[in-house]
């Protein structure tokens, strides 16, 4: 009983100690000051959520016992997460150990997320669109690849060697030849995108399709099934796991590419926001694009991971986020 406690308070004294340090400690003369002190504000916020969830853990129900027992697993890790951020705060905001250029204070960062608000939403919104036609075009494109490898031994014995070829040279690499090829810089972003999405679900789909049992195929020959009712009714299904598992790999490499190929001339995105506040030397708000990137990746990844528990519930728990 007193161990399962002290797992829930550590988060409340890790929280505690980032509030004195911030109240009572100056920050250092070279650190530039902040309009407002929002990182005082945030902590303000988490300790309201803090309290709430912890007393909220003691009642006697069934969304009490889950919260209680989701504390007692997550509190350690959020209480060292709030740790991490309080010695960031000491060395770049209290001590200025490191160039406060590129090191801006945690206010200022916070800052930055507060007032370019109206911007950052405008280039969420540019970088999902790009993201998402991008993402459609090669999740489409290496899906019905991946098929086709999968099924067809001439098709596999033509295509793999492009794959094995193409595949693994990053996609920003071809960013020279693509802005010549293409008429605009959003479309060869577009393309860079979609190459980058393309080779992981290309070759999970194919993989996971070569490693289907051929047992279930017999059995479904056996009965009459036609060659479509085997690839659509036994083949993709049974491929389903290796498809969302490349998915996964090709959202985080479509973010990294995003990011690049938004530097080369698109006039709105998180990539372009982040090149041109770096231009500035507006760190403060290069870290607070990066956050915002970073919160969009995982939920994305969420997502995915909900909707692959929805529709392969036999999968649940085998990879977790």
């Amino acid at each position: 009983m007193i161990r399962k406690q002290a797992k829930k308070i550590s988060f409340i004294i890790s929280w505690l100690l980032a509030v004195l340090v911030e109240l009572m400690v100056e920050n250092d003369v070279t650190q530039p000051e902040a309009n407002e002190p929002y990182y005082l504000y945030l902590l303000g916020i988490v300790g309201v959520i803090i309290i709430v969830c912890y007393l909220g853990s003691f009642f006697k129900n069934n969304i009490s016992k889950k919260l209680d027992d989701y504390l007692q697993k997550k509190a350690p890790l959020f209480a060292g997460g709030i740790l991490l951020i309080n010695i960031i705060n000491i060395v770049c905001s209290k001590l200025a150990l490191l160039p406060v250029l590129f090191f801006p204070s945690l206010d200022r960062i916070f800052g930055a997320l507060v007032n370019d608000r109206v911007l950052l939403g405008e280039c969420i919104l540019a970088s999902a669109k790009l993201l998402l036609i991008g993402f459609l075009i090669g999740g489409i494109t290496g899906f019905f690849t991946g098929i086709l490898i999968g099924f067809n031994k001439v098709a596999a014995y033509w295509i793999n060697p492009l794959t094995k070829v193409i595949g693994p040279i990053p996609p920003t690499s071809w960013s020279p030849l693509v802005l010549s090829i293409f008429s605009t810089s959003y479309q060869a972003a577009i393309f860079m995108v979609a190459l980058s999405v393309w080779f992981p679900i290309t070759v999970m789909t194919s993989n996971g399709i070569s490693n289907v049992n051929q047992t279930f195929f017999e059995v479904a020959e056996t009965v009459g099934a036609s060659k479509r009712y085997q690839i659509f009714k036994v083949g993709i299904p049974a491929a389903m796991p290796n498809v969302f598992l490349g998915l996964f790999y090709a959202t985080t490499g479509a973010f990294v590419t995003l990011v690049t190929a938004e530097m080369f001339g698109c006039k709105s995105g998180i990539g372009w926001y982040l090149n041109w506040q770096k231009s500035m030397m507006l760190y403060a708000n290069v870290y607070a694009g990066l956050i915002v990137l970073a919160v969009l990746c995982n939920l994305i990844i969420k997502i995915l991971f909900k909707v692959r528990t929805g529709l392969l519930g036999w999968q649940k728990g085998v990879i977790k986020w």
